[in-house]
């Protein structure tokens, strides 16, 4: 990894790879086996921020808001806050780490080779996943999930099977988390350069005749000076987006790719009519509830998962890591290192943006401070608990991407219209009431004061920045209320680049030639119950499809650049 001011004015290469994320690390890997990458990230290095790599920290990254964070927010059109990663590894940097498969239907409809992809997962699985151990908390979730009927018992597994299951983590029993980053030690290091705090401004094209070719990117790095990089000549060679769901849509508009009329009202030069660009995009509702606990629980991410023959998902984390800053011995180059230790409930902190008290609208960041505010105020016995949250297959709700500006760090205007199609909305609603029959179970009783009645100790008041069971009623309407107001995102935003509408089944950008989009933002639905290691595995997957053609087209012959 070098930094972008060190990388030459003018460079030539087999594949230019936009994006360093969960897909571009295992891609750029992969493609360096057999020929010369160029891999350019926006952010900086995932190993040189303590946060990143320490699971008690996690919220950390996402409370940053700085220019610097490795996670930089935005906020949908719809309300709700999301995160979009700025850092080598991508979304693996900042997520709550569960590790688990896409379902085998999935990759039948997508036409993936089942062999294939079992030998890319495995390829990812070597490195990055991990079988978690099971607290006492997530164990009496695991035995709620089972008593209510969400079964059968499925043990430990990375592949996505109906019923109750222990899924793999990236985080291992040291908490330390390994990213798509760590990925890169499978590349060849004379095939591939790695620039940090890259950002492509413009993906440069010639024309065969009416056709545009990709044939080159335009970049700065931190000092604003301006690179080039362009394709060696060669009929393999390409250029491929892999920027993820916000960043891939929003480069091939700012190139000039995208619907006609939305680009000629920034002034774009429209290289080619795309309409289907920034389309179809997508965000997994998640709707979660807080359990205060009479007994200590741990710390804990995802680690078990009920997949429901209703099309919802229960998941779990515990513990309040409000004391997360003291007990990490970890550095960090933020000046948040040096504050004084911060209440929070983790990846459901109102400091990340996970504010669910109040509808999406009325996320202000004046919100958030009284949330954060309120936190300091109630007793620590009030922070002891976990959560139960659920969310739904796909989902079938559809929105938006546009452009807000010409600036590409500037994060796009994006809707999701959650809960706009009435079987996501009826799976939330099957979802929470399900997690009511877990809290209610006598796997569950350790963990769960009884009938719900607060000891007059704890002081929860309405400003209590979570969701509590007994606020919400038992109404249907006031369940389906409670889904729409107290919506949040679980970061498994897809859409934008989708097969059929942007690309083809191989990735290749419709109507472009040398140009690839291999990331989420090609995907109709959401993978199993978490991305990542789809997205991962997509990478190398797509990786080792594009050495298979390079051989085809230069033969075997050719000796590695």
């Amino acid at each position: 990894m070098r930094d972008a001011v060190n990388a030459p004015r003018v460079s030539y290469h087999d594949y230019i790879v936009i994006g360093g994320g969960t897909a571009g690390c295992p891609l750029a890997a992969t493609l360096s086996e057999r020929s010369r990458v160029l891999l350019l990230e926006r952010g900086g290095s995932p190993y040189a921020d303590g946060r990143v790599l320490d699971m008690a920290r996690f919220s950390d990254v996402l409370a940053d808001t700085s220019d610097s964070s490795p996670s930089q927010r935005f906020v949908s059109e719809d309300g709700v806050i999301n995160a979009r990663p700025r850092v080598l590894g991508g979304g693996s940097c900042i997520n709550a780490g569960f590790f688990t498969r896409a379902a085998p239907a999935y990759v039948r409809a997508v036409g993936w080779d089942p062999r294939e992809v079992a030998a890319a997962y495995r390829w990812v699985e070597d490195v990055v996943a991990f079988q978690p151990v099971l607290g006492p908390w997530q164990a009496a979730v695991r035995r709620g999930l089972l008593e209510i009927g969400v079964l059968p018992d499925n043990g430990f597994t990375y592949d996505h099977i109906t019923g109750t299951k222990v899924g793999g983590s990236i985080f291992d029993a040291d908490g330390r988390r390994h990213t798509a980053a760590d990925l890169l030690r499978y590349a060849r290091p004379e095939g591939i350069d790695v620039f940090l705090r890259a950002r492509v401004y413009q993906i440069l094209f010639d024309f065969k005749g009416d056709t545009p070719v990709a044939r080159g990117v335009v970049y700065r790095d931190a000092r604003g000076m301006v690179h080039a990089a362009y394709l060696n000549p060669g009929a393999a060679n390409e250029v491929i987006l892999a920027a993820g769901a916000l960043g891939s849509p929003q480069q091939l508009m700012l190139s000039g790719v995208g619907p006609a009329d939305h680009l000629r009202s920034f002034q774009l030069d429209v290289v080619l009519d795309l309409p289907g660009v920034g389309q179809g995009m997508s965000d997994n509702p998640m709707n979660a509830i807080f359990v205060p606990s009479p007994s200590p629980v741990e710390v804990s991410l995802i680690q078990v998962v009920g997949i429901t023959r209703f099309g919802s998902y229960i998941e779990a984390a515990s513990g309040s890591n409000w004391d997360a800053h003291r007990s990490s011995s970890s550095s960090s180059p933020s000046p948040s290192s040096s504050s004084p230790p911060r209440r929070n409930f983790g990846m459901f902190s109102p400091q990340a943006g996970q504010l669910a008290t109040v509808p999406p609208k009325q996320r202000t960041p004046e919100a958030i401070a009284r949330a954060v505010e309120a936190m300091s105020q109630v007793p620590d016995a009030a922070l002891r608990g976990g959560f139960i949250l659920e969310k739904v297959l796909g989902p079938q709700s559809t929105g938006h991407l546009q452009l807000r500006n010409l600036d590409p760090d500037d994060n796009p205007a994006v809707t999701f219209n959650y809960f706009s199609h009435p079987d996501d909305l009826r799976r939330c609603v099957a979802g929470i009431t399900a997690i009511e029959r877990v809290i209610r179970s006598r796997a569950f009783a350790r963990f769960t004061y009884p009938n719900f009645a607060f000891p007059a100790a704890l002081n929860v008041t309405a400003e209590f920045p979570v969701n509590l069971l007994y606020q919400r009623g038992s109404d249907p309407r006031a369940l389906e209320r409670f889904c729409r107001d107290t919506v949040t995102t679980i970061w498994h935003y897809h859409g934008g680049c989708q097969v059929g509408r942007v690309v083809d089944r191989d990735y290749r950008v419709l109507g472009v030639e040398a140009l690839r989009v291999i990331d989420g933002s090609t995907f109709n639905a959401s993978p199993g119950t978490n991305p990542q290691a789809t997205v991962m595995m997509l990478g190398r997957y797509m990786g080792v499809k594009l050495l298979r053609e390079r051989m085809l087209i230069e033969g075997p012959g050719r000796k590695n650049p």
